[in-house]
């Protein structure tokens, strides 16, 4: 198959500052164990792998707990207040330019830059956390903290909450794509479902960055759908002859590289040849107008918009899989994990990937990012 790529690295890791425990809805527990001794980690806090590393996260968490109808007043506050910063730092060192202060004024803006991209990728979080705790998910937390001799469970598994975001189409799409990835049919039975299954932590990695992306893809393609569809504009550019030779979601599954240069990253991989075929210029589902992708497209729906989002999307998969201090995958040793447990896990990745694109929009309507 012939494969084009688009990685994406983050050499910023550092690890998040202490802070109060906060606690939403029902915990996730994960257990780990061999054989008939389990140990049990059931973890608080907030309840991520990532907490707030700046006054913006650790407020919005604050107000996770005590004031939920108020969030996204308060994250759209924090947004307003950070753009105001940024943008009045920005002006002082244009009125200086030429003077004598210039060079003061410019590390100024430059550190403001910094610390206001910092604490917009917090918002984003956030924003994203806020919509687990919505439908009652906790995400799993740092892997470490959990895998114990080898073995991993994640219960409850959530999968109907996680699978709730979706509409019948879409979930049709995640269902074939978590298939691909884990070999297991949606309808397996329980038997098949908790049977075991032996993964390496790298590839457990490949499989996690590469469902964030599929969910941001389905979300940016759904889009683009309905206003090509309300527009009348299925024969534009983005529209598509008809070159997408394999289903989308095999683009999401093959030769992808998610450790370069001893970072976590991610890239895909997508066909790039041409098909005989023609979908015409009126796809009548979205799954249609996805199989008329070619790789350039593919790659433009599923690439985050933004730096932020890149950033943040590297420090979370940093955070699950990685060393707190640095950032490496600390082993590549294999779990042993059930594929109800591999699915669930999954799910998440897709459900995340979806909470970016819409934590990314809400952001951007507020806050000028950073184009990716």
């Amino acid at each position: 198959m012939d494969c084009c790529f688009f990685s994406y690295t983050n050499p910023r890791f550092p690890t998040p500052p202490a802070r109060r425990p906060i606690s939403l809805g029902p915990r996730l527990i994960v257990v780990a164990g061999a054989s008939s001794s389990r140990s049990r980690c059931d973890f608080g806090g907030l309840h991520a792998p990532l907490e707030p590393r700046t006054p913006a996260g650790r407020l919005l968490s604050g107000v996770c707990l005590d004031d939920r109808a108020g969030f996204h007043a308060a994250a759209r506050g924090e947004l307003e207040r950070l753009a105001v910063e940024r943008d009045e730092a920005a002006a002082r060192l244009q009125l200086s330019l030429g003077s004598d202060e210039a060079c003061l004024h410019r590390r100024i803006a430059e550190f403001r830059q910094h610390e206001c991209q910092d604490a917009v990728e917090d918002v984003m979080y956030m924003l994203i956390f806020y919509k687990f705790s919505e439908i009652g998910v906790s995400l799993v937390p740092r892997l470490s903290k959990c895998a114990y001799n080898g073995r991993l469970e994640i219960w409850p598994s959530k999968d109907w909450e996680l699978e709730s975001i979706h509409n019948s189409e879409v979930l049709q799409m995640v269902r074939e794509h978590l298939s691909a990835l884990v070999g297991c049919k949606a309808n397996s039975n329980v038997t098949d479902s908790w049977a075991t299954t032996k993964v390496q932590r790298f590839r457990l990695c490949e499989m996690y960055a590469a469902s964030i992306l599929y969910g941001y893809f389905l979300k940016t393609a759904s889009l683009r759908y309905q206003l090509e569809r309300g527009l009348d504009l299925s024969s534009s550019h983005y529209g598509l002859a008809g070159r997408g030779k394999h289903p989308v979601s095999e683009m999401f599954t093959a030769g992808s590289s998610y450790i370069a240069h001893g970072r976590v990253s991610s890239s895909i991989s997508t066909p790039a040849s041409p098909v005989s075929y023609s979908l015409g210029n009126n796809p009548k589902s979205l799954r249609l107008y996805m199989m008329g992708f070619d790789h350039e497209s593919v790659q433009m729906c599923a690439k985050p918009k933004s730096k932020e989002a890149v950033d943040l999307l590297e420090r979370h998969t940093a955070a699950l899989f990685g060393d707190e201090e640095t950032g490496l995958l600390e082993t590549d040793d294999a779990l042993t994990t059930s594929f109800a447990s591999l699915k669930r896990f999954l799910l998440e990745a897709v459900a995340f990937g979806s909470f970016l694109w819409s934590a990314e929009n809400f952001v951007s309507d507020v806050y000028m990012l950073e184009d990716n």
